[in-house]
């Protein structure tokens, strides 16, 4: 009987032992190690340097069907496409008459509000107007905003705010140069500034992305 019992309990001791050694493998041939050269890096860190994602997509609301456009249609994986995107909205600016009231109310988005709105890549204006209204960069990104910011005061005032219409115009200056202002808003967020498209187009916060050196720099879509 004793000698029944002290087999059994050998047997134990030998399945036991042969399972933690079983176990301690496994452990040791799962642990991951950095390749040579390689530090590891907090992944709160590794997105940050990434950026966040705010490149606009879809069909723009109220003009969007009206016009043939979406803000798909500008990717640098199509250039051909975004220009000819660009050339449609920068024809509104050329072919729509403002009045009076609304002149003023465009002037007050694209120069007043958050000290207006500039191309800002492609050349230094201080806005993609004067103070009077007039043009103040001819390059097609400009004529593009003006054009948005005109239509959409013209055929749909009631239905957008002057902060909505800015918003408008900076969501396209966003993927008209998508490298850049993906930059900038990776630089905003670490400083704890709210992300919108106000923030990161407008020239409220102009040139925050100076002297960064992460992000994909001056990518441009469409020609100036």
């Amino acid at each position: 009987m004793k000698k029944d019992t002290a087999t059994t309990l050998m047997i134990g001791l030998l399945i036991a032992v042969a399972f933690i050694g079983a176990y301690n493998s496994y452990a040791i041939n799962t642990i991951s190690v950095p390749a040579a050269g390689s530090a590891a890096q907090p992944v709160a860190q590794q997105t940050a340097l990434q950026g966040p994602d705010i490149i606009p997509r879809g069909v723009p609301a109220a003009y969007g069907v009206e016009l043939g456009v979406s803000y798909d249609d500008v990717s640098a994986d199509d250039q051909q496409r975004a220009d000819a995107t660009i050339r449609k909205l920068g024809q509104l600016d050329v072919s729509i008459t403002l009045d009076a009231a609304q002149k003023e109310r465009f002037i007050n988005i694209a120069y007043r509000m958050e000290n207006g709105i500039s191309c800002e890549y492609c050349c230094g204006a201080r806005s993609v107007i004067f103070e009077n209204g007039d043009p103040a960069c001819g390059c097609a990104h400009s004529y593009a905003m003006r054009g948005v910011a005109k239509y959409i005061i013209t055929q749909h005032g009631d239905e957008f705010t002057d902060a909505q219409i800015l918003e408008e115009m900076g969501k396209w200056k966003v993927l008209f140069f998508p490298g850049i202002m993906t930059q900038k808003a990776a630089v905003l967020q670490a400083n704890g500034v709210e992300l919108n498209y106000i923030n990161i187009a407008s020239n409220k916060y102009r040139g925050a992305e100076k002297g960064a050196t992460q992000g994909s720099g001056g990518q441009m879509v469409g020609g100036c």
